[in-house]
């Protein structure tokens, strides 16, 4: 993609160039706004002989403010969760975590133009003798430079840890240091106690918060707008505790052949609906961390349950826990798939899981959830596309599960089409998953209502590609997936796959009947790497038409 290409998708694109107009709009407004109100406030005459480092350290310093409350906004997770099937329509609720780190990007800038800026005045303070203070004072003496230095020390670490690798290798250094952001927020709300901006010689200090009077300190009182978003953040949070410590148990935990790891969890108070996701939370290994997982069970079952690779800390902690750590599993899964006898406290071998038994040795566990996810709309579609890689599948298992279930009860909505798209990089990552998708499968009454399209994008082995063609001649089903449908090798060619699905839409092949002639809506969802989600969005938008509307949509946490 060439970089005009790239502008005009980031920045000059439908929704995203309104947001850009309002986003940025606002924020250069009151940047505006506060080196106007410095420039030309009387009162502030003395402290104006400073010029461009003090207007530009005030319009920075109200634009960090007013990011300082947009911040948690998008955290508001269960006000979010409440909101977002009525407004969906009208603002991107799906994607507040990308807006999250657009108010991060934001505050980056905006704070090292107010510290560069303050660092020019302080030093010209000092040269100029405006007060009678010296530079070092007022850094490491006075609220204002206290407070801003330990902001950035903050900053330094949260933003370091945030990165995707870190958060991948590491979650809990990620998880520990955005928790600073308790002090953070302090240190933006008491920032202006100093009383730096004043019409006075000396600071006019009151016993009572915030500590300073507003008759000789002209500062903008931004706290007493900023500080309700964490208010209402740290309240959540505290509801978010006492709702995770309602009564929880886990029942059973399976290990598939891949090496994921189902835990099935009983809490009579969690309700949600198919495509959501959760935190989880394991006291015996960490009392603090929740991580985040994709609910894999549908709202019929009488458990809720995620599937779990061991990839982190936390997770390869958690299958040592369990007596399922990386060894173990290689065992149990050459074990497994013999359809051997299970010995060692291990039983109920079933070929494609191992079932653990030891109910009164599992750890306790909370969860903390529902939480909405783009994929909870797919029954608002007249066409759904369900792609996923690799673990990337499991909130698909719960739609699945749960149009099996509707389809049952005759009750699809106007979902007239499913396909599912499933990308893996090598054979045994089937296993778990083998099950539900031969059951689903084998329930559709309308072979054309879903399509399954499996992608292995591992490189094949002489061996193994002569035991399939062995397998496969004139055999009904799938040698690898035991599904009607056939095993696909290579990665996907989206364009061509929307592509063809364009014209069979737009030929009245694809969805018979009079609504096919209309505008068909085509919705994608994906859970994965980044990377592949970039290539189906791109063949969306490539392939979208005035009688065809594919939209795409990816799973964030």
């Amino acid at each position: 993609m060439s970089v005009g290409e790239w502008f005009r998708q980031e920045f000059l694109n439908g929704r995203r160039l309104l947001f850009n107009i309002l986003f940025y709009g606002t924020h250069f407004g009151l940047f505006g706004y506060g080196w106007y109100s410095q420039f030309s406030n009387q009162k502030l005459a003395a402290l104006n002989a400073l010029t461009f480092s003090v207007w530009s350290s005030r319009g920075a310093g109200l634009v960090l403010a007013y990011d300082g409350g947009l911040i948690l906004l998008p955290m508001l997770r269960n006000i979010i969760r409440i909101i977002r099937p009525r407004l969906a329509w009208a603002f991107p609720a799906d994607e507040n975590i990308w807006f999250h780190r657009q108010v991060a990007y934001s505050m980056a800038f905006w704070s090292m133009v107010h510290t560069t800026a303050h660092y020019v005045n302080f030093i010209n303070v000092e040269r100029t003798q405006v007060r009678k203070q010296t530079a070092q004072q007022i850094h490491y003496t006075q609220p204002g430079g206290i407070t801003g230095h330990f902001m950035l020390l903050i900053m330094v670490l949260m933003y370091t840890t945030a990165h995707n690798k870190v958060r991948q290798q590491c979650f809990e250094a990620f998880w520990y240091t955005h928790h600073l952001a308790f002090f953070f927020m302090i240190g933006i709300y008491t920032h202006a106690t100093g009383c730096f901006v004043r019409d006075s010689v000396d600071p006019d200090y009151i016993p009572t918060f915030p500590f300073y009077s507003t008759k000789h300190c002209l500062g903008y009182l931004s706290w007493r707008y900023i500080i309700w978003p964490g208010i209402i953040y740290f309240g959540e949070r505290v509801y978010r505790e006492i709702r995770a410590r309602r009564a929880t148990r886990l029942s059973k935990v399976l290990v598939h052949p891949s090496g994921a790891m189902e835990l099935r969890i009983v809490k009579p108070s969690f309700k949600y609906t198919p495509g959501q996701w959760l935190f989880i939370q394991v006291p015996e290994i960490s009392k603090f961390q929740y991580h985040p997982f994709t609910i894999t069970s549908a709202p019929e079952d009488p458990y809720v349950s995620v599937h779990i690779r061991q990839v982190g800390d936390f997770t390869r902690a958690l299958g040592e826990r369990l007596g399922v750590g990386p060894s173990a599993v290689a065992r149990m899964t050459q074990e497994a798939m013999k359809g051997a006898e299970k010995k060692d406290g291990y039983v109920s071998s079933r070929g494609d899981f191992v079932e653990i038994d030891g109910a009164n040795s599992l750890p306790q566990v909370r969860i903390d959830g529902p939480y909405g996810a783009p994929a909870e709309d797919v029954f608002n579609a007249e066409v759904a596309i369900l792609v996923g890689a690799g673990i990337g599948v499991t909130p698909f298992a719960s739609i699945l599960k749960h149009i099996w279930y509707r389809q049952k009860r005759g009750n699809l909505g106007v979902l007239r089409r499913v396909e599912f798209f499933w990308v893996c990089r090598d054979a045994p990552s089937f296993g778990w998953f083998q099950s539900l998708l031969q059951e689903v499968e084998a329930a559709q009454a309308d072979p054309n209502f879903l399509r399954i399209n499996i992608y292995l994008t591992q490189k094949i082995g002489e061996d193994m590609l002569w035991n399939i063609a062995v397998n496969d001649a004139g055999a009904d089903y799938d040698p690898l997936t035991l599904l009607r449908s056939r095993t696909m090798f290579g990665r996907p060619d989206w364009m061509t796959i929307y592509g063809q699905m364009r014209q069979a839409i737009e030929s009245g092949q694809y969805v018979p009947g009079s609504r096919s002639q209309l505008k068909t809506k085509v919705a994608t969802y994906f859970c994965g790497p980044s990377v592949l989600a970039k290539a189906i969005k791109d063949a969306t938008m490539h392939h979208s038409s005035s009688s065809v509307d594919f939209t795409f949509a990816k799973e964030h946490f």
